[in-house]
C-alpha cells in the first residue's frame, strides 16, 4: 500500500464539497433556524443563494483548522472578510459575520472534530484529523479509479 492519504494531497473544491456532503447526510448536524435568513456579513448585501450554505461554511472551517490551529472566531473573521462596497466611496475590507462562524465551531465540537485549546481558540481533534483523512483517501481513490 502506498503513502496514507491527507487533506493536502486533494483538490480544496473538492474536498470541501464532500465534506459537506458527508455531513448532510450524517444527519447529525443540526441547522440553525436562522440560516435562511442570517446574511453572512455586513458586507454582504444578501443572505446567501444556496440552501445547504452552513454545511459548506462548516466543512470549510474544519478544513482550515487542519492546517492552521489553534484559531479562534476573531480569526475566522478576517479569513472570511471581504470587501464591502459601499457606493461612490471607496471599499474598505469588512469582518465577516462571527455568529455563523461561532455556530459552525460548536456544531463542530459536538460531533467532537474540534475541541478548545487551552492557549484560547480551536483545534482540530485526532477523531476529526481521522476522518477528514479518510474523506480525502476516497476522494484520491475515487479519482484514480476513475482515470
Amino acid at each position: 500500500m502506498g503513502k496514507p492519504t491527507s487533506v493536502k494531497d486533494v483538490d480544496q473544491f473538492k474536498m470541501v464539497n464532500s465534506v459537506a456532503s458527508f455531513l448532510k447526510k450524517s444527519g447529525k448536524v443540526k441547522v440553525p433556524e436562522w440560516s435562511d435568513v442570517v446574511k453572512l456579513g455586513t458586507l454582504k448585501e444578501l443572505a446567501p443563494v444556496d440552501p445547504d450554505w452552513y454545511y459548506y461554511r462548516t466543512a470549510s472551517l474544519a478544513r482550515r483548522l487542519y492546517f492552521r490551529t489553534p484559531a479562534g472566531v476573531g480569526k475566522f473573521r478576517k479569513v472570511y472578510g471581504a470587501n464591502k462596497r459601499r457606493g461612490v466611496v471607496p471599499n474598505r475590507f469588512t469582518k465577516a459575520s462571527g455568529s455563523c462562524i461561532r455556530k459552525a465551531l460548536q456544531t463542530l465540537e459536538s460531533l467532537k472534530w474540534v475541541e478548545k485549546h487551552p492557549d484560547g481558540g480551536r483545534r482540530l481533534t485526532a477523531q476529526g484529523r481521522k476522518d477528514l483523512d479518510r474523506i480525502a483517501s476516497q476522494l484520491r481513490f475515487n479519482k484514480t479509479a476513475s482515470e
